[in-house]
């Protein structure tokens, strides 16, 4: 039976309850990967997501910032949890599923607004957050994994509204995109995402400011789906919720999805 897997931004679980609950009821994933839940573990209304049939949830919470949760149909285990840059931020909680395959959900940092991290230590803090995530995977090689999550970077040109005007904005600078890859490379990740859709411009995210994100379209792919290679072949079906974007109050993310005959 194949496993529906989506990873979204949520942007504050307990103010947007509501279109969880709305995407649990009619998408029905098997698991859902909720970041930037803004909300410590106990104040999450897992009661209300068990009531639609998602007994299970493992999470790292903090009151008003971050937060990672992990919902699921099926049964899972906690996994443990990572701090990387030294931060103590909630970003990261890993499930074991069933079938022995890890999860883990990651929220990196966004990075601040200047990508310099003389001027921004933000931006410092977000490069030594994936260099420190590289080199755990280097020294973990996992197998059987699968890490998704708001990474904030948009690595391809087509990850981009206009890659020669992005270059020069934190989420898509050069030396961003070259930490996602050294860590993506050293877990020899498999993106999903674009392994499926290899072609055209693909986003998951649009800003707040725009007064029409949909006519303007000035989107990022910053949501992502990776698995090692040696489950990767069991992935299919990857697409994103673009039309979530424009539900009543939403995130500014939309919900990426794979499915996995694992």
């Amino acid at each position: 039976m194949p496993l529906t897997l989506t990873t979204w931004n949520i942007n504050s679980v307990r103010l947007r309850q509501g279109l969880v609950e709305r995407l649990l009821t009619e998408e029905a994933p098997d698991i859902l990967c909720l970041q930037e839940c803004k909300s410590p573990v106990e104040k999450i209304p897992r009661e209300a997501f068990a009531a639609l049939g998602y007994p299970y949830m493992v999470a790292r919470g903090e009151k008003g910032y971050n937060g990672v949760a992990i919902l699921s149909k099926r049964p899972i285990e906690e996994a443990g949890t990572l701090d990387f840059a030294g931060l103590g931020h909630a970003r990261h909680v890993a499930a074991r599923l069933e079938t022995g395959v890890v999860l883990h959900n990651f929220y990196v940092p966004a990075g601040g607004d200047v990508p310099d991290r003389e001027a921004n230590a933000k931006f410092g803090q977000k490069l030594d957050y994936l260099t420190d995530l590289r080199d755990w995977l280097h020294e973990e090689r996992p197998e059987k994994s699968i890490l998704v999550g708001d990474l904030n970077i948009a690595p391809l040109e087509e990850d981009v509204w206009d890659h020669k005007k992005m270059r020069k904005v934190v989420s898509h600078t050069p030396v961003e995109v070259e930490h996602l890859g050294s860590a993506q490379e050293a877990g020899r990740f498999v993106d999903v995402t674009r392994r499926d859709i290899p072609e055209g411009r693909l986003y998951s995210w649009w800003s707040y400011r725009a007064k029409d994100w949909d006519a303007a379209d000035r989107g990022r792919r910053l949501d992502h789906i990776w698995a090692t290679p040696d489950i990767a072949g069991a992935a299919h079906n990857s697409r994103i919720l673009r039309h979530a974007r424009g539900w009543e109050k939403p995130s500014d993310h939309a919900p990426v999805f794979a499915e996995f005959d694992l």
